[in-house]
Formats: structure tokens, sequence, C-alpha cells
């Protein structure tokens, strides 16, 4: 079998993320959606309008986002538009909370999972562009492109069933009902399974790594980025991308990247790759093109 290509420049600007997009070869046409994380307001490490700009308008994308399950200002979508307001989104792009008014159970059948809830809104799109700002994460060891196609197309309550291995819809019972680790980690890839299913594969998969903090966009008060940035990667298979990222941090000499591995280490955080690839989501198997 073919390894997954992941496309990888070390420029980190609208031109080289248009340019990298490009090099996936692969036409997104009807309603596309981007999904990003919107960021966390008082956060400053999230994706800037001002780099994402130039490709959702090539596109003429939307940008995608779903309400949080945590006390926040995200968690309600009045709050969620304010603060994507604050962050400058809207000035760029029509921006959907897939969730804002329902949303919809698709089929998971994991070992975890029988179903992923997900916004509504998802139905309307023809496909989408997974563009993720690659980093730490309190919960999931580090955040890539399964993460934001898990937790972050879910709904509210669908981030409860994520975050609880299935044991509850309710966000106010999230955290007494929180599993054994590992069980979390593989609710992730199965959610994110089941939307790539539920797209028929019609999704394009970005990681930006730059503002490497080990905390993630969803956090208030993170933690200053602790590496130096180290570019954007691109792939039509998720896992082979989160990979590569992973590796990336690992085999750097960075000095900050012990503080990086640390977090993932705390969080048995790479579990979800293997886990990831066993379901069929990607390969971890994969051949790193450099663009530059």
């Amino acid at each position: 079998m073919a390894k997954s290509v992941v496309y990888f420049t070390r420029e980190i600007t609208p031109d080289s993320l248009v340019r990298i997009y490009k090099k996936l070869g692969r036409e997104q046409k009807g309603n596309i959606g981007v999904k990003i994380s919107t960021g966390e307001p008082g956060g400053h490490n999230y994706l800037k309008p001002e780099l994402i700009e130039k490709l959702v308008k090539e596109l003429n994308a939307t940008i995608v986002e779903c309400n949080t399950a945590y006390e926040g200002r995200r968690n309600s979508t009045a709050k969620h538009l304010k603060a994507i307001e604050e962050h400058g989104f809207n000035r760029i792009a029509k921006v959907d909370i897939m969730d804002a008014e329902s949303e919809m159970e698709i089929p998971a059948n994991g070992k975890h999972l029988d179903v992923d809830i997900v916004g509504a809104n998802l139905k309307n799109y023809d496909s989408l562009l997974n563009l993720a700002h690659f980093k730490g994460h309190a919960m999931g060891g580090f955040g890539g492109v399964i993460k934001n196609q898990s937790i972050g197309i879910a709904s509210s309550a669908g981030k409860a069933y994520i975050h609880t291995a299935g044991a509850t819809r309710d966000p106010e019972e999230l955290w007494n009902k929180l599993p054994e680790q590992n069980a979390f980690l593989e609710s992730m890839a199965e959610a994110a399974k089941a939307v790539a299913d539920y797209m028929r594969g019609n999704i394009l998969y970005i990681d930006v790594m730059n503002n490497l903090s080990v905390d993630c966009d969803c956090d208030s008060h993170p933690e200053a980025p602790c590496m130096a940035d180290i570019g954007i990667l691109a792939s039509l298979d998720p896992v082979a991308l989160d990979q590569a990222c992973i590796d990336k941090i690992w085999t750097s000499e960075d000095p900050g990247r012990d503080h990086f591995i640390a977090r993932v280490e705390r969080q048995n955080g790479r579990h979800i790759l293997p886990y990831a690839e066993q379901i069929g989501l990607g390969s971890r198997d994969y051949e790193l093109v450099e663009i530059d």
C-alpha cells in the first residue's frame, strides 16, 4: 500500500497556506465549510484571521464552528458570536455556528460511541477544510486535525458525549463522568471517523504548527508558546498528518520540546493515532514532501 503524502512548508504566511492547500490537488466544490477554532477570548494563540483570510476567500467558504461544553465565552451562541466578532472572523467570511439551532446524530458504530452528535448545519456542506492549529491540550495531550474534527464539530451535547466516552450528553454532568483516559482518546478518534464517513471523504486537512503552547485555544489563559514555529503541514489523511506533526515535535532540537512532549505523554496523547489507524480513519505510514 502506498504511503500517505504529507506536504510541508516552513513558511507560515497567507500565500504559503494557499500554496500548500493547492498541493493537495483536490478541488472542493459546492458549499465549503472551513472548520477552525475561533479561540476563547483571552487566549491569543489561535489561527488569526489575517493568516487564513486569503484561502477562505479564494474558496468562497464559510467558517464553521460549534458551541463549547464548558463554562466560558463560547458555550452559548450569543456569547460565541461575540467572541467571533472580537477575534475578527466575521469580517473575513460568513460564520456558521452549526449547532446554534439544533443538532443531529450521525452513525459512529464505535467501541465507545454508537453515534456522534454534531451541529445540524453540517448537513448543509458539500465538503470541509479541516484547518487546525496544532498545539498541546490539557485533556488530549495534543490537538490537531483529529481533535478539530471530533470535539470541534460536535455540538455541546456531543462534546459531553465524546469526553465521557458515551456516558452522558449533559454538559453539566461531564466532569463527574470522565472515563479512563484511553477511552476518551478513542472516543475522539471514533467521532472524527464518524464525520469523515458522513462527509464521504470530502475533507481536506491542514495543521498549522505555530504558537506551540502546551495549552489549547479553548483556554482563556494559555501558557506562552514553548517552542519556535515549525511550519504548515497538509494531507488528505488526518492520521498521517497528526502523526507527522507529532514526529516534528519529537525530532525537534528546540529546547522547549521537552515541555511539549511532557504534556503529550502526561495524557498518553499519542494513543489516539494507532487507534485512529485501527478503526480506518487513516494511516500513520506517510511520506513527507517539502514544498519550499
